[in-house]
């Protein structure tokens, strides 16, 4: 029998600094801990030698080159199987063929100006038009998608993405550019408007005995917004931004603090509140969209945005962890636990296995 290919379409992996970033980096990781010697997968990436000097002869590699994404210039090479890893690459396959689509999150529906929206939404239907099946990454991305468009009658998965804090590092040599003396909350993601952070920060005005710390780029626009209400409220000494971190030191942070906030409006999945419930720290998430599917029962739960209301949920949520804690550190481990990589890329190759059947 000859070998069945699949091209994955992957070139977002080197900006590991978001979402989707680390999203193709974990499918890959937990893809080549499976044996496919019927299958031959080929990742697209425009530094393919990193990834073949960390994955060795287990895949295929393919140069990726901006030019692709204009189709005059698609990938001719004609695989069993395309694989789009987010909603809205504009690399496509030249030739018609096999085709799964995985839906992160639709936000484009809300969020873009309406000059860049039709775009983005034609762009969004064609793939949806083109695909044998579609996965989800949460049960919210893909009632919401639904609700949006016209999804063709294919099948459709939901597949949880992994905790991509796998191994804890040692963190005890890392020095924290903002203060770390006093206890602190932490939240770390973009610098977008719908993460939300102005929600927290308005409450940190009512709160004395806490730092609040945010990690992220935040040198966009909403980045300015956010210093701007930290130096109008004089919180300069109680909300400190680190600007983008390491993985040691997002380990750092997570380990050494009180709890971790994420008061975000829309998220497709969510992944910064898995990881730190992988410490066992207490979690405060907004109730909107894909949220309380990640943080489940374990988990507290804001749902609107007044800050004297949020800090009453935050210090209620902060006793009763107090009052239970070894049980309920126990349960957000285990909870972190169940996302898990490995089974996600399981699911994925199952998927490819029954496209190509």
């Amino acid at each position: 029998m000859s070998q069945k290919s699949i091209f994955l379409e992957t070139h977002n992996i080197n900006n590991r600094a978001s979402g989707l970033g680390t999203f193709n980096y974990e499918l890959i990781k937990g893809l080549s801990t499976l044996d496919f010697n019927d299958y031959e997968l080929t990742l697209n990436s425009s530094k393919p030698e990193l990834l073949k000097e960390e994955f060795k002869n287990k895949f295929k590699y393919h140069k990726y080159s901006s030019l692709s994404r204009h189709p005059l210039f698609r990938i001719r090479k004609k695989y069993d199987l395309w694989h789009s890893v987010n909603q809205n690459i504009k690399v496509e396959p030249f030739h018609k063929s096999n085709y799964l689509l995985t839906v992160h999150d639709i936000h484009f529906v809300e969020e873009v100006s309406d000059s860049k929206s039709p775009k983005l939404k034609k762009l969004f239907r064609e793939k949806l038009e083109r695909s044998t099946a579609i996965t989800y990454i949460s049960e919210f991305a893909k009632k919401h998608t639904h609700e949006h468009f016209n999804v063709p009658n294919v099948p459709e998965y939901v597949i949880y993405n992994g905790n991509p804090i796998s191994t804890i590092l040692d963190t005890s040599a890392f020095v924290s550019n903002v203060p770390v003396d006093k206890p602190f909350f932490y939240c770390i993601g973009d610098f977008i408007e719908r993460k939300n952070y102005s929600s927290i920060i308005n409450m940190m005005k009512l709160i004395k005995d806490f730092n609040l710390i945010i990690s992220g780029n935040n040198d966009k626009k909403y980045g300015e917004e956010i210093k701007k209400l930290i130096s109008d409220n004089g919180l300069e000494n109680q909300v400190f931004l680190t600007g983008k971190v390491s993985d040691e030191g997002k380990q750092f942070y997570m380990k050494n603090c009180t709890a971790f906030l994420f008061p975000s409006i829309r998220e497709g999945f969510g992944l910064p509140p898995i990881e730190a419930m992988r410490f066992g720290k207490p979690v405060f998430l907004s109730d909107k969209t894909s949220l309380p599917e990640i943080g489940g029962e374990i988990s507290n739960y804001w749902t609107n945005f007044d800050p004297e209301y949020m800090k009453d949920v935050l210090f209620n949520g902060l006793s009763n962890f107090e009052s239970n804690k070894t049980e309920i550190e126990n349960q957000l481990k285990k909870r972190a636990a169940s996302f898990d990589w490995k089974v996600a890329a399981a699911e994925y190759f199952n998927v490819y296995k029954e496209i190509l059947k």
